[in-house]
């Protein structure tokens, strides 16, 4: 019985409000808590010749009857001009054919997905623990330090829909660390801050729902939270500590450099950094628009995280695997545009999961300084062994790794508004991964100028047949000297002939996409 699951418990607060109700088999089975809400979900599914919704106003209108009728606390308001936004961006925003699609075709079936939640829900929980064997997969709230794997099929679809009709409760959430997962702050954005972004985020988001509304995706979405234990606990992998990476003999992996491109145009069955806020999605349903909140409107199914996900710990990641990418774009940050459908064409695993493999990983904030000094060196490491480190294989093993098929694609990670250092970064991931077991890193530089030596610098560390010790080593070393070296960069500092550039220079490295520098093999996870 659905409701007297301790899964289905943690997470019924942060749902649309929904109240068990006897059926004729005397089980109590899952509903909307009275007629007024079935019956205005009925109305918007039969379309707009039944419902009359048929612009953005209208919409709003009914989604704010919904609202009503539904046992929201009082003072759980929608942002101010979410009624306007609405009606701007059907009315002002789309074209009038485009617009007339919308409502005739997606609404009524966003309707009809919302009405078909409790059910949906109940057939979730009937399969969730099938899923994988011995594992829980059922939604909930996957608390800070217990690590946890949920696995969402076409409920997605309908959690989505009710972020779009901003049906979720919102007061609980801040208590336990979550963002909004309702969509009224983007739309009321439309109106009290327009940017073209904000726009071209919601055009993403839209034509989500169209893609879903003519073909449901039928595959699974996981989403796990990880963790590194800072104490003893056979059934979590340990946080390892200063003398674990000072006395680790694991070889560096391969690492492979590319000036040009994008993390998620590179072939599947990698893990792909996600320089993640701590707080999952980060800003994707409001102001944001850098690295992750772009991956967000990409990949939409990545959304449903932040409605379990409460933020990160230190010594903790989020894996998310399977969401499938149905949107194009160009831009970044306030150039970001939306330019149409994108098909993806990955395969499934085994376990029905689309081959897309999504690690949040939440850099140093307001690095500064700091971030030399072995304690954040040791944050960061650790940061990203965990996102990086397959844990179930690594206990399964009993505390050694087999090599993973999959390398780690990533970049400038938290070197940004965060103000991390790229050079550090760039060799900090390359320990984690290393000690991962990874195979490769594949490293995006984004034509950035810090970095643009950092082909010289993996090429001279590898002749030198370093060890995953020997690199962490000698960031600490760096840390400690670095005040004294005039502040020269870690590069230059391990590299004296290398000659860094004023940040005037015209000079860029080559075309060739591909750094050929290679390491020595897989890691080890040796205490």
């Amino acid at each position: 019985m659905v409701v007297k699951r301790t899964d289905f418990k943690s997470i019924l607060p942060f749902l649309p409000p929904l109240t068990p109700q006897q059926s004729a088999s005397s089980s109590s089975s899952l509903a909307w808590p009275n007629h007024q809400v079935t019956d205005a979900l009925q109305q918007l599914a039969q379309g707009p010749t039944q419902s009359r919704v048929n612009s953005g106003e209208r919409l709003f209108a009914a989604i704010s009857r919904i609202r009503g009728s539904l046992p929201l606390s009082s003072k759980d308001r929608l942002a101010k001009s979410t009624a306007v936004g609405f009606a701007k961006f059907f009315s002002e925003m789309v074209s009038e054919e485009q617009s007339r699609r919308w409502f005739e075709d997606v609404v009524p079936k966003m309707g009809d997905l919302v009405l078909r939640l409790p059910a949906l829900l109940e057939a979730h929980y009937r399969e969730c623990d099938s899923v994988v064997s011995g594992v829980s997969t059922g939604l909930r709230l996957l608390e800070p330090q217990q690590p946890g794997i949920v696995f969402l099929s076409q409920l997605i679809a309908a959690l989505l829909s009710c972020s779009f009709f901003c049906l979720f409760p919102t007061l609980n959430r801040k208590a336990k660390r979550m963002k909004a997962i309702n969509m009224d702050q983007i739309f009321s954005s439309l109106h009290d801050s327009y940017h073209a972004k904000q726009e071209n985020k919601l055009k993403c988001i839209t034509h989500y729902f169209e893609r879903i509304c003519s073909s449901r995706p039928s595959n699974y979405v996981s989403y796990e939270r990880k963790v590194l234990s800072p104490e003893q606990n056979p059934s979590v992998v340990p946080l390892p500590s200063t003398d674990f990476w000072a006395n680790s003999a694991a070889p560096l992996c391969e690492f492979k450099i590319f000036p040009t491109g994008k993390i998620e145009h590179h072939p599947p069955g990698s893990l792909e950094v996600d320089f993640a806020d701590e707080y999952i999605g980060g800003l994707v349903l409001t102001k944001g628009c850098v690295q992750e909140e772009i991956r967000f409107m990409m990949n939409p199914e990545l959304i449903v995280a932040m409605l379990f996900m409460p933020s990160m710990s230190e010594n903790e990641a989020i894996e998310m695997d399977g969401a499938e990418r149905f949107s194009n774009y160009r831009g970044y940050n306030a150039s970001f545009q939306y330019t149409g459908d994108y098909i993806d064409r990955r395969g499934v695993d085994a376990l029905r999961r689309r081959v897309s493999r999504v690690i949040a990983i939440d850099a140093l904030r307001r690095a500064g300084t700091k971030q030399y000094q072995s304690e954040f060196l040791l944050r960061e490491v650790n940061k990203a062994f965990c996102g990086f480190l397959d844990h179930s294989e690594y206990l399964q093993h009993q505390q050694t790794v087999p090599g993973c098929n999959g390398g780690i694609v990533t970049g400038n990670w938290g070197c940004g508004i965060f103000g991390g250092d790229p050079q550090i970064k760039s060799m900090i991931q390359w320990v984690s991964a290393s000690q991962a077991s990874r195979p490769f890193v594949s490293y995006y530089t984004f034509g950035l100028d810090k970095v643009k030596n950092l082909d010289q610098v993996v090429e001279w560390i590898v002749s030198q047949k370093w060890t995953v010790g020997d690199l962490w080593n000698k960031l600490v070393e760096y840390g400690v000297q670095r005040d004294s070296i005039k502040k020269i960069g870690f590069f230059s500092y391990l590299l004296p002939s290398l000659k860094e550039e004023s940040a005037s220079s015209k000079h860029r490295r080559g075309s060739d996409a591909e750094g050929d520098s290679r390491g020595r093999g897989r890691g080890r996870f040796k205490k």
